[in-house]
């Protein structure tokens, strides 16, 4: 129950603070008129000082110190601190309130420097009857003595009984009573009924601002409420109080006058009025030169129109009067001084600074101030429709940029490389073609951002809708910048492995020719084809080393797409497709190794087998020049020749005796193939038995020549033995 009360009264404080700074804005703007200013915020417009100076110049009538131009906080409380310096000079007391409260728009704190401002001037001087003396005034409040004046004011009239300024208040029959009350024409009281509030109000109102020009501090449905905001129906009903009182005045002075003034003093007053119109007329130049030097000009082409409109405004409307007022003020001297010619009283002459010839020198250098018043805004409206032409441009070369980014976004986001190598070189092409159009709409893009850069160096009004969107552009251009990286890469990637196919398909090719070079069933027809075959044959290997370079490479190029990724998670092609093809080039490799293995060891068979047959043949060879030279029938003729021929068979018989050795090693290749299993074994076995059957006739024919040349030895040593005549005569054998 208690937060419920907490929460009531605080949407009540804050309804009132919001009737209080309507109302507070409104009766500053019914001032700040005279002056041509205006608050639309105030809790933000005051934050200057330079409003409050001058509403405090208007209520007091004084001159305050002119206000420190700039827009820094420093500028700002210096302006503040004059009017609060204004304040203490004229004995208001302002408690627990600084400039830097005002100049951080403080909501409270500046209603109640406005309070205190309509208490000192518009409330203070309230007094209910004149007959009562200043003792008795001080005693009195001005709010006591203001409700006073509204009881003896309504006093008599049905259904009203002012007790208070809240509820007394709410029917509206109190504000018509006292407009009643002193003009009677104006409002038939007898036809107004309680009831009807909202038209009682209405009535009112329009009335005192139509009929006395009273501005509209209050709105009907601030006033018909449960509990109306006190301070704002005091400030409202003071203004009644003082014109009204005001129009009192002027009827009894006129009255006065009317008994005592005589001519000197109708003089006297002409001549005060004379100076008071003058002082007037001067002081309204001299603030509206002020205000048309001020450069402050609005930041938006509306802003400027309006104080062009306010410009034209015061030129049609609000000078017109003052130049009637000069003309008014030559007349009004050229009366008062002929009047005093007339009554033989000295003429008057105006003191120095207020005479004719000085208002026209005023009135020249405010028409001066007028023109390059007009001058400057028109220049600034020049600029501001410039600045908006130049925003709508760069809205629609935005907009065209934004479109043209994001559709290729939408090309680029597109992963249609095909799969082959054909396809995916096109669309490499293709890309290069993208990426080209691409970065050369750049320098567009540079454009936008120029033109927003030079808006916001002009301080365009709507700048951060301007960055706002200058920012989007580069963030798409970006993005488009990280998309077209990213496809380039994953691009690249599927170029690299359709290359890595390719190179697969190369060398499955050469791993076929060679497979056929192989397979081949020549493995040769004698020694030196078989190596012209082997040479032949360690080419090929040298090409199938060469081949298997070349596998390893492309099967490491292709582990690194199995386990590398792209930063998006992009593989170019499914990881079975890979490892099949890797496989089938490494089974194919293994193949072609296997056979080339094969081949070899043929061709190795087949040498050792031809290279037997070369050695049988040289053996063959020796064998039968052996044999030849142990099939001459030279014996010798003496004993002599036949010891000599006995000796070389010896030496012919250790030489093939030696020999024995190396035939029984040849013979021991064969047999070595045989017992191998190899594919001629046949052949060789045929070869070594016809091999050994020479040699053995060999063996036979040397064992038979050596046993006939030790039998010739032997006889022919009997013969020289027992016939030595036959020798010895004729020598022969």
């Amino acid at each position: 129950m208690m937060k419920c009360v907490l929460i009531l009264i605080f949407f009540v404080s804050v309804e009132r603070e919001h009737v209080q700074k309507k109302t507070f804005t409104k009766w500053i703007n019914s001032h700040l008129i005279h002056v041509h200013c205006r608050v639309a915020d105030l809790y933000t417009d005051l934050r200057d000082g330079k409003l409050l100076i001058k509403l405090l110049e208007i209520l007091s009538g004084e001159r305050l110190p002119k206000p420190t131009k700039g827009k820094m906080r420093i500028h700002c409380l210096e302006n503040v601190d004059k009017a609060l310096s204004f304040l203490y000079d004229q004995r208001v007391q302002l408690e627990n309130l600084g400039a830097h409260d005002i100049v951080d728009g403080h909501p409270r704190l500046t209603l109640g420097l406005i309070w205190t401002i309509i208490l000192r001037f518009q409330i203070q001087d309230v007094f209910a009857d004149e007959t009562d003396d200043p003792e008795k005034r001080k005693s009195k409040s001005a709010k006591d003595a203001l409700l006073l004046w509204c009881q003896m004011k309504t006093a008599g009239y049905n259904n009203v009984n002012v007790r208070n300024f809240t509820t007394s208040w709410r029917d509206g029959l109190a504000f018509n009573a006292i407009i009643h009350k002193h003009r009677a024409d104006l409002i038939q009281y007898e036809r107004l009924n309680k009831s009807n509030a909202m038209h009682n109000l209405n009535n009112a109102f329009e009335v005192a601002e139509r009929e006395f020009g009273l501005t509209k501090l209050l709105d009907v449905e601030d006033v018909n409420v449960e509990i109306p905001d006190e301070k704002s129906i005091i400030t409202y009903v003071v203004t009644y109080y003082h014109y009204f009182s005001k129009m009192k005045q002027v009827t009894v002075q006129g009255q006065r006058i009317a008994k005592v003034v005589s001519i000197a003093m109708e003089c006297d007053n002409m001549i005060d009025e004379y100076e008071s119109f003058t002082s007037d007329l001067l002081k309204w130049i001299k603030a509206k030169m002020e205000e048309l030097g001020s450069r402050e000009f609005a930041n938006s082409l509306r802003g400027v129109q309006d104080q062009l409109s306010e410009f034209n405004s015061y030129r049609n409307f609000e000078k017109p009067p003052k130049f009637m007022e000069k003309g008014n003020l030559e007349v009004l001297l050229f009366t008062l001084q002929s009047k005093m010619r007339a009554n033989n009283k000295t003429p008057y002459f105006p003191k120095e600074g207020k005479t004719i010839s000085d208002i026209n020198k005023k009135w020249e250098e405010l028409e001066k101030s007028e023109h390059e018043r007009e001058l400057a805004l028109r220049e600034e409206l020049i600029r501001q429709e410039k600045l908006d032409q130049l925003a709508a441009r760069f809205n629609r070369k935005a907009g065209m940029r934004e479109t043209w980014l994001s559709e290729n976004q939408r090309l680029v986001s597109q992963d249609n490389f095909g799969f082959d190598l054909a396809a995916v070189e096109a669309a490499a092409k293709k890309h290069e073609a993208i990426e080209t159009d691409i970065f050369a709409y750049e320098e567009r893009v540079q454009a936008v951002i120029s033109v927003a850069s030079e808006l916001e160096t002009e301080k365009y009004h709507d700048i951060d809708k301007i960055n706002g969107r200058r920012d989007n552009v580069l963030r798409l251009w970006n993005f488009l910048l990280e998309l077209l990286k990213g496809r380039r890469s994953r691009l690249e990637l599927s170029l690299q492995l359709q290359h890595n196919f390719q190179e697969m398909v190369y060398i499955l090719d050469s791993m076929e020719e060679l497979k056929m070079r192989l397979l081949s069933d020549d493995y040769g027809k004698h020694l030196l084809g078989v190596e012209d075959l082997l040479q032949k044959h360690s080419l090929v290997e040298a090409d199938i080393n060469v081949l298997g370079e070349r596998v390893k490479q492309v099967v490491q190029n292709s582990q690194r797409f199995l386990e590398e990724e792209a930063e998006d998670g992009y593989r170019p092609c499914d990881p079975s497709i890979i490892v099949e093809r890797v496989t089938g080039l490494e089974n194919a490799y293994g193949e072609l190794v296997a056979l080339a293995v094969e081949r070899r060891s043929r061709l190795e068979e087949s040498r050792q087998l031809w290279q037997f047959y070369w050695d049988m043949a040289e053996e063959e060879n020796w064998i039968k020049e052996m044999g030849h030279v142990l099939s001459q029938a030279d014996i010798g003729h003496d004993l002599t020749t036949i010891h000599l021929l006995l000796s070389k068979h010896k030496s012919l018989e250790t030489e093939i005796r030696a020999h024995e050795n190396s035939l029984r090693s040849s013979m021991a290749v064969g047999q070595a193939l045989i017992d191998q299993g190899h594919f001629g074994s046949d052949k060789v076995q045929e070869r070594l038995d016809e091999v050994n059957n020479k040699w053995d006739t060999l063996i036979g024919k040397s064992i038979l020549v050596n046993s006939m040349a030790l039998f010739y030895e032997h006889i022919n040593y009997h013969i020289q033995y027992h016939f030595p005549r036959l020798f010895r005569n004729d020598g022969c054998s």
